[in-house]
């Protein structure tokens, strides 16, 4: 699995249960790293979604709320139902986006993560785990320089070492 997401400095990815901030450039890269595979999400990261899901994906939605249903997504109650349902999927098209729970539960099953880091620091209430702050994480590739009007961001992309 891959694990994808918008960090700022604090390593904070939400506040209410939206992005912290919307950089066109950044949903256009993560359109492109996922158009045509497989998106796991939490409950919550689905109902933050325009129109509860993302198109030409499969959205999985991994709720513990077993009355819970999604249209045009599917639904799994455990991650052992979620270990099942993805076995019929290639790993390297299996892509956690969020929010802060699912990324904590499924880190451990993940072997790259695309990281999208601004340089700013916003006020948050969900957060990634701090990838540099943990030795079984490298960072193995980063952008040049990004900016969206003044904000300064960069594209990183971590490996979980052998």
């Amino acid at each position: 699995m891959k694990l994808i997401a918008s960090a700022d400095e604090n390593w904070g990815i939400g506040c209410n249960q939206q992005l912290l901030v919307r950089i066109p450039d950044d949903l256009q890269y993560f359109r492109e790293l996922t158009t045509g595979r497989v998106v796991v999400m939490g409950r919550k990261t689905r109902e933050s979604l325009p129109g509860g899901i993302l198109q030409e994906r499969v959205n999985i939605v991994l709720s513990h709320d077993s009355n819970y249903q999604a249209r045009g997504a599917v639904v799994v109650h455990s991650l052992e139902e979620l270990y099942e349902q993805c076995r019929q999927y290639k790993t390297d098209d299996i892509f956690v986006i969020g929010g802060e729970s699912i990324y904590r539960q499924l880190l451990d099953d993940c072997d790259t993560a695309y990281i999208t880091k601004i340089d700013f620091a916003y006020e948050a209430d969900a957060y990634l785990p701090d990838l540099e702050a943990q030795p079984e994480w490298e960072l193995v590739a980063e952008s040049e320089e990004q900016t969206y009007f003044d904000l300064i961001y960069h594209y990183r992309r971590y490996k979980r070492r052998k």
